[in-house]
Parts: structure tokens; sequence; C-alpha cells
């Protein structure tokens, strides 16, 4: 049977190669690595970290059967402008190191930006803080500056 044919015998080569392709569009996968739109999507633009000011500080309380407050930092990425309300500040005490002003260097968390175990809303975690490390300051080998709070000009 020959592999292509003049269309008078009945060899279904053709039709399986274009049915195979339009069935690949029916992969979650597959279109969503070829269509772009998931760098879109993302408040990464498909980079692991980015900077961002905090907003505020913030307590999300956990799902059922759980019951605790977590401690969050709300963010405004400084690379696109997109506001995350939850990020989250993963060692116990870390949150008296954050202040409101402060450029933050977040980081995934988990399950690809989902929400992770209890917290709801909260895939993103603070990883340092005024490029000190969390980690590095919540074990004291490591002070915070005092004086990196951001001076913002209002025009009066």
């Amino acid at each position: 049977m020959p592999l292509f044919c003049s269309g008078k015998c009945l060899c279904p080569t053709r039709k399986l190669c274009s049915h195979g392709q339009d069935q690949k569009w029916h992969d979650k996968q597959y279109k969503k690595a070829y269509l772009g739109t998931a760098l879109k999507t993302n408040p990464f633009g498909g980079i692991s970290h980015a900077k961002g000011i905090v907003l505020e500080k913030v307590g999300v309380e956990v799902k059922q059967p759980n019951s605790a407050i977590r401690k969050c930092a709300g963010v405004q990425l400084i690379k696109n402008g997109k506001k995350k309300n939850h990020c989250l500040c993963t060692l116990y005490g870390c949150l008296n190191f954050i202040e409101e002003n402060y450029e933050v260097l977040v980081a995934g968390f988990g399950h690809k930006g989902h929400a992770v175990d209890d917290i709801p809303g909260t895939g993103i975690k603070v990883v340092k803080v005024d490029n000190a490390s969390l980690l590095v300051l919540y074990e004291g080998k490591k002070e915070r500056r005092r004086s990196s709070v951001l001076m913002v000009k209002t025009q009066q």
C-alpha cells in the first residue's frame, strides 16, 4: 500500500493526518503551550520571580476544618502593575520585617499559581525584603535597613 496516493484508492493517510492535527488543539497542554495565552495571563509573565511594592498587610482566614489566620501581604508588581492581594509570608513572625511601601521579591508557591493547602487565593510567597532574604532576617544573621522606605512624590 503506498504512503501517498493519487486519490483513486482507499488510502486514509491524508484524512488521518489532518484529523490528528485538528485533535491536537483539544489537548489542554498543547493549546496552552502554543497559543501563548499562558504568558499573557501569568502575572509574572513567564519568569520565576518578580519585584513588587507592598501595599498592605493582610490576615487571611484558612478553609475548614482548620482555623487560623495566615499572615500575607498585598503586593503590586513593578513589572506590569498587577496587584496580588495575598502573598504569603512563610516563616513564623516574618510579617514584622515587612512594612508598607517596601520593595519585596515574590516567587511562585506550589501548584503553578493555584492556591496551596488551606489558604484560599494564595499562590505566591514573599522571598526577599529590601534585597535581604526573609530566612536570613528570621534567623537574625542580618538586620533590616531602617531608611529603606520608598518616598513617593505627590504633585501639588
